[in-house]
């Protein structure tokens, strides 16, 4: 068994589900995972703005722009004029649902359920496309087994427990279809997986049920060794380690969700990353074994702060950093980047949403300075320090950019750079000439 997720793009128009269902037959019993049509969580977010600004005017003509949108897939999907008035009576509800919120007080609680309408939609269309062509499949509601806990992490326990009881209550179909990126909280309250969800879905998934493979479907042919969008002459990479991917993930590689690989590579299973415009290439396998020990990808992250902190009361004194951790978690924010000297401690963060909070109680240290529109550009591969040359490599295609920070040693997998936002594309290009063209 296998799972396999396609994307927004993947479903995105009646052509794009077809592939997918032709995709999908290929002989193995599949777990299919489907996101919601291309377009519609931005609407759908456009949509929870004007209830929040109670903009009901600009509410209502939006969502019966994209009630046309949905017709016309309808109409151009089905053949059969029973899947036709099928797919249009569950649009008819989503749609009730969703216009029903534009009469009572909208909070973010309302917010997620409007969000988790696109998924539940997607699905619905693909199913009735499915039975209409014969195909064995059932339709599985993420809602009654996706689940996170008071953490808000997803609870396994739970996840393994209910999808395993509805597998086995529809044990004998060819295919399982739900949705990504929706869940249930703690509390029993629709909520969702965040931006990029659907990966982790499947990855979740595929652990709870221990499958052969978990396959996520994109419109581009797998991992690239750099940014195609704004990098000449990129490549598709052929494998990547567990904690290459995540690396590459984490630090802007977009085809993939940061979290989508841990769930499988805590189950040491396999992750192919393929494109549903051409199903036979080869695509990127992840997985625990690393093939060569070189230079795979680079990857960079844009919308990066700097925050320094200088005090004469760091020298020779322990339990400085303590502190100034003590600060960031407080206010539940990430750390990318760090560097310290005797006097000084530098770091970056990406989430800003409580800067003012976190320089005023850093200010109780020492003088703080703050830098904004900076990329962490990140070189992932399978460095290990028997072997030279890597880091000097690396330095030498940047020589004509200026470095803010350098982070190398914390992981044989990274070597990180701090650089203004403007210098980025320079520098990946550079990067791409010198480690991999050569």
């Amino acid at each position: 068994m296998k799972v396999m997720k396609f994307g927004g793009t993947s479903v995105g128009s009646p052509e794009r589900m077809r592939d997918v269902a032709r995709i999908i037959q290929d002989g193995d019993q599949n777990i299919v995972v489907l996101s919601a049509l291309s377009g519609t969580t931005n609407a759908l977010v456009e949509l929870s703005t004007y209830l929040y600004d109670k903009e009901f005017s600009k509410f209502k003509s939006r969502l019966l722009e994209l009630r046309k949108h949905y017709e016309n897939f309808i109409s151009n999907i089905y053949e059969k004029e029973e899947s036709k008035e099928e797919a249009r009576e569950m649009v008819q509800a989503h749609f009730d649902y969703i216009d029903a919120f534009s009469k009572d007080m909208f909070t973010i609680y309302e917010e997620r359920a409007i969000l988790a309408q696109g998924e539940l939609m997607s699905t619905a269309f693909f199913h009735i496309f499915c039975k209409e062509n014969g195909i064995n499949s059932k339709l599985l509601p993420a809602l009654d087994f996706m689940r996170t806990n008071s953490d808000s992490e997803p609870d396994d326990y739970f996840i393994w427990v209910n999808l395993d009881r509805m597998l086995k209550e529809h044990a004998g179909h060819d295919i399982y279809i739900t949705q990504g990126y929706i869940c249930r909280n703690a509390f029993g309250e629709i909520d969702n997986l965040k931006r990029g969800g659907s990966d982790y879905t499947a990855s979740l998934i595929g652990a709870a049920v221990e499958v052969d493979e978990i396959q996520i479907w994109t419109d581009i042919d797998g991992m690239h060794n750099n940014d195609p969008r704004i990098v000449d002459n990129t490549k598709p990479i052929d494998h990547l380690s567990f904690d290459e991917a995540a690396e590459l993930a984490y630090f802007g590689a977009k085809i993939l969700h940061p979290s989508s690989v841990r769930p499988a590579q805590m189950k040491n299973i396999p992750v192919r990353l393929k494109n549903t415009m051409e199903p036979s290439a080869g695509g990127t396998l992840i997985s625990s074994e690393s093939i060569s020990r070189t230079i795979k990808a680079v990857a960079a992250k844009d919308g990066i702060t700097a925050i320094k902190i200088r005090s004469g009361r760091m020298l020779m004194a322990y339990g400085f950093l303590r502190s100034v951790f003590e600060v960031f978690e407080l206010y539940r924010t990430p750390i990318d980047m760090i560097t310290t000297s005797e006097v000084a401690v530098s770091l970056t963060i990406d989430d800003v949403s409580h800067l003012d909070k976190i320089i005023k109680s850093l200010e109780k240290f020492g003088t703080v300075e703050v830098d904004n529109n900076l990329s962490i550009v990140c070189v992932v591969g399978d460095f290990i320090s028997e072997k030279s040359g890597f880091a000097s490599a690396i330095m030498h295609a940047l020589r004509d950019i200026p470095l803010r920070m350098v982070s190398y040693g914390g992981s044989k997998n990274n070597v990180s750079v701090l650089i203004n936002e403007s210098d980025k594309q320079n520098a990946l290009q550079m990067l791409n000439d010198e480690l991999f063209e050569a």
